[in-house]
């Protein structure tokens, strides 16, 4: 699996994608949350000296490199971001999205909450609302791309020697994460039933649209991977079942995924936390390439699902957050399970989300040690 010549970082990953030789595995991670962020700074280190957006990818931790075109999927124009109702504990907020929650203020640290939401409200309740909110959804708009992308920066995508994805994390979003965002859960799980025409065009539309805000991008420069970010399952499986998805979302999504490949987008990555196992055969069917974080919460053993899937289905993830918080013994006895998997190729390791605050400084900086001569073969 491993070989002596060295590479740049784009060539390590497509490589291990391809279970082809590599000088080491690509070292990524997700992010960290701003309160970790407070406890190792209180642990001693200079939270400046580090800029924290792990998805590009961080010098202090040796990570490497990954760039995003900056495409704006969203809304144009969003909803005016409003307090509805302020208290000293709590605030009532109509969010960007549209969707009006209640927000705990307590343990907040640079705007990042402590604990979730309660969602209150949600605009697209039938299909008359969800004809209103198509109207944000103009694909052809030139702001949403990088101002002057085509002179400053379409050179060096072409030229890269780094990994390039279209898009920001959470910015692609899939077709049921825009559904439950427009809708909410519980009221896209009856939809599911009682309002079908609904979800067909809502469907139908999410392709359309990402297809287009793709296309002048993709007409300029291939891309090594995207990652569409769905957030479909809980601990127990997903919200849906592959019966709905197949109904309502399995052509589309192979429409989507076409067109994507055909126009130089290398590998799609399904970005859902939970457990999405009974989804994956589809998910595979449909032309995605890989799954993202793989919680070991919820199940999501990423040797247990190479021995399932094969090597159809690459893995990015699968470092249980909650054992980093345990100390080195519980780290290495961790690590020392992912290394057939490590060897076989496929398989980015990565903690399976954010880092929370309660890992330490001191065992997030032997977790990266160790990770890092897991990466080389030396583990």
């Amino acid at each position: 699996m491993f070989t002596n010549k060295s590479m740049t970082s784009r060539e390590r990953f497509i490589n291990v994608m391809e279970y082809r030789p590599v000088d080491r595995i690509p070292n990524h991670e997700l992010a960290a949350w701003e309160q970790t962020k407070d406890r190792w700074g209180s642990e001693g280190l200079n939270i400046h000296d580090l800029h924290w957006d792990w998805f590009t990818g961080e010098e202090y931790f040796e990570m490497d490199p990954k760039e995003y075109i900056n495409v704006n999927f969203g809304m144009m124009p969003p909803f005016e971001r409003k307090i509805i109702k302020k208290t000293g504990r709590y605030e009532i907020i109509r969010h960007k999205n549209g969707v009006v929650t209640k927000v705990l203020v307590d343990g907040s640290s640079r705007g990042m909450r402590s604990s979730m939401d309660q969602y209150l409200e949600f605009p697209v309740k039938n299909i008359d609302d969800f004809k209103m909110l198509k109207k944000r959804y103009v694909a052809n708009l030139g702001s949403r791309y990088p101002a002057g992308w085509k002179g400053l920066f379409l050179a060096g995508w072409k030229e890269r020697n780094h990994v390039l994805c279209l898009g920001r994390n959470c910015s692609m979003l899939g077709f049921y994460w825009r559904a439950r965002e427009w809708m909410g859960t519980e009221n896209l799980s009856y939809a599911l039933y009682d309002q079908p025409e609904l979800i067909h065009e809502m469907m139908e539309f999410i392709a359309d649209f990402t297809i287009e805000v793709s296309r002048p991008v993709l007409e300029k420069t291939d891309v090594d991977f995207i990652l569409l970010n769905e957030d479909m399952s809980m601990k127990n499986g997903p919200l849906l079942s592959p019966g709905q998805y197949k109904t309502f979302i399995f052509r589309h999504m192979r429409r989507l995924l076409d067109f994507l490949k055909t126009n130089g987008v290398k590998y799609i990555f399904v970005d859902t936390d939970g457990n999405p196992e009974a989804l994956l055969p589809i998910l595979m069917e449909s032309g995605v390439d890989g799954i993202i974080p793989l919680e070991r919460a919820a199940g999501m053993d990423p040797v247990r699902i190479r021995n399932k899937f094969g090597k159809g289905l690459r893995l990015w993830g699968g470092v249980d957050k909650m054992e980093l918080a345990k100390g080195e013994k519980a780290i290495e006895n961790h690590l020392v399970h992912l290394v057939p998997l490590i060897e076989e190729g496929g398989f980015i390791p990565t903690v399976d989300h954010s880092v929370p605050p309660d890992i330490s400084l001191e065992n997030f900086r032997y977790y990266m040690k160790r990770k890092l001569d897991l990466l080389k073969g030396n583990f």
